[in-house]
């Protein structure tokens, strides 16, 4: 039995959820996602939207900012794109009712690394929460729209060139499920979780990428994985991130007392804590291993505690629970993979290479980062794509609907062993963290290909012969989302952005994409 719709959304975080909002309620809509509605990466966002609303800022002013975060590999066309219309998308989400932090009757802007201007409409310290739970409010109240929770994607149905529809596994009875739709919109989020340490939930194993790929689609710029530079160091606080946003309010970052204790930012970058968060990555592990160091601190104790409730309420929050008070001492930070520059490759309508497939928000590569994203561009990203890929799917022309085999596992037998999923799982994200990191060498990338080799046979052997789970399906995607990242990173013979290599520590002359094609 098949599930049929007009639209199908892979994914429901805010890319995802735009979308379904978008479209009208004549069309019927499904979110398939694998886990809860909420519990994507989006209510984790902590900065905010970057929109040029100050006095004297302008479009050109963000579109350059972002150009030179990018390293010189940010399309100006797509940044363009998306900065010119940042400021009604704001606007749309007010009007659904998101209460962003206001100031005098204005909304509040504050400032975060890499941007020149106060640009980042927020909701205090968790903006990604606050426009989640309004948006899934929304959602809940439309007819039209219809939500598919513990539902894990398992692949992409294509025929001659064309999605029309999916395979989905859903978690309470263990079967897989058939949806067809006219259009299939990938908001699957990035793929933090490839690497041992990350600011990303368990949900980031890359499954709209991995499935697009196998689907026949390109993808682009997969070396450029951003590490945020400050995810709070204590082994209880799993993913929890210190915000770009302290920094931007003052925050420094020294060595500890053993160390010296000495800030050290100005000695790596004339815009020290305001450099872009690859400067401040890579200046962070520098002096890690210089000193044998397990995390550096940010300090924002020299503002008064007043500031701090007002301005970081959930942060304090968190750090108390932890027994860090962040207005006597500094914060314990480390950093850690937090945001997924490539992807699929779509255009400036979210349309990938096959046709009736779209590709929205982290799984997407359009352009907009290039070498590294400017911090609070990507919630903005989400909502400008997602909108364009909706108008384009309402003025397509309809295609006649097909009928689409069930999915047959009559040949397959049920898994004996966990422990190979685990062993894998686990031996995958240490060794991308050890030789695919912040800092990567031709020798380690060349370790890291050899081992992904070996795992992507065996889990390939291990697909074909038992019953799908969501573990295996997210091992397999992450599996041929750590090759596509190290394939990447090979083809990079220089140093810019976000990948850095000794081996090859120059910019090259020209600025060129890395995009790899199928066979």
């Amino acid at each position: 039995m098949q599930k049929k719709f007009d639209v199908l959304i892979i994914g429901s975080g805010l890319a995802g959820l735009t979308a379904a909002l978008r479209l009208p309620p004549t069309q019927q809509v499904a979110i398939v996602t694998k886990r809860a509605i909420n519990d994507g990466s989006s209510r984790w966002a902590q900065g905010g939207i970057a929109a040029v609303f100050a006095k004297g800022d302008t479009f050109q002013s963000h579109i350059d900012d972002t150009l030179v975060a990018g390293a010189g590999l940010s399309d100006i066309a797509a940044t363009r794109f998306v900065v010119e219309r940042a400021p009604q998308t704001v606007r749309w989400l007010e009007s659904l009712g998101v209460q962003f932090s206001e100031e005098n009757g204005q909304l509040h802007l504050t400032r975060e690394g890499g941007h020149s201007a106060r640009r980042i409409v927020h909701a205090t310290d968790a903006t990604g929460d606050a426009v989640q739970k309004t948006l899934i409010e929304q959602v809940r109240r439309r007819s039209n729209i219809h939500l598919f929770e513990d539902h894990t994607l398992v692949d992409l149905i294509t025929v001659d060139k064309r999605c029309v529809g999916l395979y989905a596994l859903e978690g309470k009875s263990g079967k897989v499920v058939t949806f067809s739709a006219q259009h299939t919109l990938l908001a699957t989020g990035g793929a933090g979780k490839v690497y041992l340490y990350t600011t990303n939930p368990d949900t980031a194993t890359g499954d709209g990428i991995a499935s697009a790929w196998r689907a026949g689609c390109r993808v682009g710029n997969m070396e450029f994985i951003q590490f945020h530079p400050t995810s709070l160091y204590h082994p209880n606080a799993k993913s929890f991130l210190i915000s770009e946003a302290v920094r931007g309010e003052g925050g420094i970052l020294v060595l500890p007392e053993s160390a010296g204790g000495q800030r050290f930012m100005p000695n790596h970058d004339v815009r020290a804590e305001l450099a872009p968060r690859d400067v401040v990555a890579r200046a962070i592990d520098f002096e890690m291993k210089k000193h044998g160091l397990d995390c550096v601190y940010l300090d924002i104790s020299h503002q008064p505690l007043s500031f701090i409730h007002e301005h970081f309420p959930n942060i304090n929050a968190k750090c108390l629970e932890l027994g860090i008070d962040i207005a006597r001492q500094p914060i314990p930070v480390v950093p850690a993979a937090h945001y997924t520059c490539g992807g699929v490759v779509a255009d400036l309508s979210g349309r990938t290479d096959i046709v009736g497939l779209y590709a929205i928000g982290e799984a997407a590569y359009t352009g907009l980062h290039g070498a590294n994203r400017l911090a609070s561009n990507s919630l903005l990203e989400c909502m400008v794509f997602a909108s364009a890929a909706v108008e384009a799917i309402l003025n397509s022309q309809p295609t006649a609907s097909i009928s689409l085999p069930d999915w047959d596992d009559s040949r397959v037998i049920e898994a004996d062993e966990a422990v190979v999923i685990s062993h894998n799982w686990g031996e995958l994200r240490r060794f991308m963290w050890d030789y695919v990191g912040i800092v990567r060498t031709n020798k380690r990338l060349a370790r890291a290909a050899h081992r992904i080799q070996l795992l992507q046979s065996e889990i390939h052997e291990y697909y074909a012969s038992f019953q799908v789970t969501r573990d295996l399906l997210e091992l397999r995607n992450l599996v041929q989302v750590a090759d596509l990242i190290v394939r990447s990173a090979q083809l990079r013979h220089e140093s810019r952005g976000l990948h850095y290599s000794p081996d090859y520590p120059s910019m090259a002359d020209t600025a060129q994409p890395t995009l790899l094609t199928p066979s």
